[in-house]
């Protein structure tokens, strides 16, 4: 038998203090440089080193790939029954996703996964819930193709699009040829890169606006990066770049799939419901059950206000206009 060390943890005592270490670890690697604004009170311009920066403006793109890319996305002839299109789960007119926990398939059966927002996908490493598709092209592909999304065929898709006058001579207008697998991928996509919405307060903040933040904001975001959520959530789209395992102390929404993309924050205030299972009916909800689960810390009511304050202002613009929350 194998003695421990006197005072050496042991069994599941080792195991949560060997995660907290990992957590500890990744929040002073990621934030080290800017660890020494962590305590300073008051309204404060960002420095040079902050975790976070500013979502660009779209790229350039060809206007005529971008209007067919954006008819297309709103076309329901892309689906099986012709019943839905892109934009029916993907609402571009509020946050790019929709209100319900679940969407549904063709069929009326409750999809496994929230919907999570097209705004700024374009910026995250990896695509969908599970990180399993690596490209917008791709996705547009296995949506349009998956018998509980779309359930179309492509070959059906660009047959119908192929005997529609106007649409073919759209696709002959920004493609020089009839639609084809790759233009019909490709017009989508390119729509979809558009879809960023810059212009948040905390991005006028970033580049240098500092009454853009009230003090009970920049306090949030300061414990945002102090207790460790700026571990994961960090970068252009405040996540969206790295894999996570979820429940590491605490069980936390349905445990399939166990490995997640990180979500991104962006525009996080106006997308409820939260979590892979859209369990999570408030922001208040969902940052407290992700600091317990998460980093096994349990915040007070006036920590949970300071950092949903600071997550409200990552609510950005696109076409000029503040994204805002879904109908319910």
């Amino acid at each position: 038998m194998r003695i421990p060390l006197l005072g050496a943890p042991t069994g599941s005592n080792l195991c949560r203090r060997a995660r907290r270490c990992l957590v500890l670890f990744l929040v002073l690697t990621v934030t080290v440089a800017a660890a020494p604004e962590w305590q300073i009170p008051g309204e404060q311009g960002p420095t040079e080193q902050e975790p976070i920066t500013p979502v660009p403006p779209p790229p350039a793109a060809d206007p005529l790939k971008l209007a067919l890319g954006e008819r297309l996305f709103a076309d329901p002839r892309l689906s099986v029954d012709g019943s839905r299109a892109c934009a029916s789960c993907h609402d571009i007119r509020t946050n790019g996703a929709d209100s319900r926990r679940r969407d549904e398939a063709p069929d009326g059966s409750e999809l496994p996964l929230n919907t999570p927002t097209v705004f700024n996908a374009s910026l995250d490493f990896r695509l969908d819930w599970e990180g399993d598709l690596r490209t917008l092209e791709a996705q547009a592909e296995a949506a349009l193709e998956n018998q509980r999304a779309m359930g179309k065929s492509i070959d059906e898709v660009l047959g119908k699009l192929s005997a529609d006058p106007q649409t073919r001579h759209q696709f002959v207008a920004a493609y020089g040829h009839a639609p084809d697998r790759a233009s019909l991928l490709d017009a989508i996509a390119s729509y979809e890169r558009s879809l960023v919405t810059p212009g948040s307060r905390f991005d006028r903040w970033l580049a240098g606006e500092a009454a853009a933040l009230s003090p009970e904001e920049q306090k949030g975001y300061q414990l945002f990066k102090s207790i460790g959520c700026i571990s994961c959530h960090q970068g252009v789209n405040v996540g969206g770049n790295l894999f996570e395992r979820h429940g590491i102390f605490h069980p936390l929404a349905s445990p399939k799939p166990e490995i997640l993309r990180v979500p991104s924050l962006r525009n996080v205030a106006v997308t409820p419901p939260y979590f892979h299972d859209g369990s999570a009916p408030t922001l208040d909800e969902a940052v407290r059950k992700m600091a317990e689960a998460q980093l096994d810390q349990t915040l007070s009511d006036q920590q949970i206000k300071v950092i949903v304050a600071f997550l409200n202002t990552l609510t950005g613009a696109y076409r000029g206009a503040p994204v805002t929350a879904a109908p319910p």
